[in-house]
């Protein structure tokens, strides 16, 4: 299975003081999603699923995507919303003052066929600079658009917006055990990560609740931002397997935060666990999809950067 994707780092500079909260990502997703629907929707005063434009708006695609009702992939049938096309990673540095004239950076990934969208994603980014973000809705001005390897897509100079190619990142169609498979591997979790099993919120790192979470959600992106082609995968074979590999050692805690959702009106709490995990088992057949996680995050919240985690450390050990 192949899956188009592209990343993408902003640069800003600070025209006004900006204050920010620790964790940035619930400052630039909440002003992001705000900004983009007044940018895009031509029915404002609806709600998406009212709509009759619902079908063929960018926003309701971005934001609001509801899996059709006869969708059989993993009984999406019976839930209301798709995982979102696209991952605003914050800068992760912990200052939460910047001065007129200082700049930071934050990535954003774009996910299938939402890649071809990134025009709207730049203007809506430069537009929100205009109105202000933070606390005292602070300006600052788009300085520029590179992808991850460093191209150049857009300027304030010429504020043009270049075209780039698209990355494309292969996940086997299915997982190959041998007796070289087991391995050990350090995970680092970097942005909380909040994963469901059993469904409620663990704080438990298992391999297999990785897994399990990851299975799904590269499942879905496939799906429905790539080519409506279903995984062929073993769910119940992975799963088993990955069950047997154990934890070595484990230095994860839990860190909560909490964002206001104006859609709601009210605060939520955000929390995840962070920090790292040594894994060792059966871990080789399943690197494609550790590193597909590795770009496209973990568990819920992740347009809001949650789930972002780094593999490292791998090595081969003997079979037992």
């Amino acid at each position: 299975m192949n899956l188009t994707y592209q990343k993408y780092l902003f640069t800003i500079e600070a025209k006004d003081q900006l204050i920010l909260p620790y964790y940035k990502g619930s400052t630039f997703r909440g002003a992001f999603g705000s900004a983009f629907r007044r940018i895009v929707c031509a029915l404002r005063s609806q709600e998406c699923a009212q709509c009759m434009l619902k079908t063929s708006c960018i926003y309701s695609y971005v934001f609001e995507t509801s899996p059709h009702v006869n969708t059989t992939i993993m009984s999406m049938h019976s839930y209301t919303r798709i995982p979102h096309p696209f991952v605003i990673e914050p800068p992760l540095e912990s200052d939460r003052v910047y001065n007129e004239g200082d700049m930071l950076s934050f990535g954003l990934v774009l996910i299938g066929k939402t890649v071809d969208y990134l025009p709207y994603f730049v203007f809506t980014f430069d537009e929100m600079g205009k109105t202000g973000i933070g606390r005292k809705r602070g300006k600052y001005h788009l300085l520029s658009v590179t992808t991850d390897d460093g191209k150049q897509v857009y300027t304030c100079e010429d504020r043009t917006i270049h075209a780039v190619s698209h990355k494309i990142i292969n996940i086997p169609q299915d997982f190959i055990f041998s007796d070289n498979g087991h391995a050990s591997l350090t995970i680092t979790f970097i942005t909380p990560t909040r994963i469901s099993f059993g469904r409620r919120l663990t704080s438990n790192p298992d391999f297999h609740i990785l897994i399990r979470s990851l299975l799904r959600r590269i499942a879905l992106l496939s799906y429905f931002h790539g080519n409506k082609q279903e995984m062929a995968w073993d769910h119940k074979h992975a799963i088993t397997v990955a069950e047997s590999v154990s934890i070595q050692s484990n230095h994860t805690r839990w860190w909560d935060w909490e964002r206001y959702s104006s859609k709601q009106r009210e605060r939520m709490r955000m929390g995840g666990f962070v920090g790292e995990v040594v894994y060792e088992g059966e871990i080789r057949p399943y690197l494609p999809l550790l590193r597909a996680g590795e770009v496209f995050h973990a568990g819920k919240g992740t347009s809001f950067g949650l789930g972002k985690y780094e593999t490292h450390s791998f090595s081969t050990l003997p079979a037992i």
